[in-house]
């Protein structure tokens, strides 16, 4: 049998910029392996994993309730424009915001990025690898996809959407109270 040391609290990078202090609910969870900094806002249920990070050190990020920011994500985030995320969204692993505003129950694929300005709507998708340029904005229902992105609307997929982030909520709630560290 192997032993192991007694399992450990564990502690995430979590870090004050000057006056700017992350405010994470009570009811999110974010992984130990996750990076928030500065002027961030987390929601209640929603989940950061590992890798992800939150840069809030120019402007303000803002992640509502029951959304999911996935491993190696990073949000960023200029003094002119804040980084907002909805409620209900489910930010896929590796992708990339700054500047910009994804509103409630939508989507980012995969290693997908959404730049400057840019507004991607209620219920809307961007498909894994896109990239959507400054000033675009992705209507309600529609799919953005490609480099970069074109709209395709009514072709999202918001069933996909409500399923991931049943999922992610479920998963966040599992992490924050059976998650430990063995080593």
């Amino acid at each position: 049998m192997i032993e192991r040391p007694p399992a450990t609290v564990l502690a995430m990078p979590i870090y004050a910029l000057g006056s700017d202090e992350p405010a994470i609910d009570s009811a999110a969870y974010v992984h130990p392996d996750a990076v928030v900094i500065g002027s961030v806002t987390i929601g209640a249920e929603s989940s950061i994993w590992p890798g992800a990070v939150l840069r809030g050190d120019a402007g303000a990020i803002t992640i509502g309730r029951r959304t999911s920011v996935q491993d190696n994500a990073v949000l960023h985030t200029t003094p002119e424009w804040p980084t907002t995320v909805g409620n209900g969204c489910v930010l896929g692993h590796l992708v990339h915001l700054e500047g910009c505003t994804i509103e409630d129950d939508a989507m980012v694929g995969n290693a997908a990025m959404v730049l400057h300005r840019s507004v991607v709507r209620t219920g809307a998708v961007v498909a894994a690898n896109s990239v959507v340029l400054n000033n675009v904005e992705v209507p309600s229902g529609a799919l953005a996809a490609g480099s970069p992105a074109q709209i395709k609307l009514g072709r999202a997929r918001t069933e996909f959407i409500q399923h991931a982030v049943g999922v992610y909520a479920e998963r966040g709630a599992y992490y924050r109270a059976e998650l430990r560290r063995i080593d």
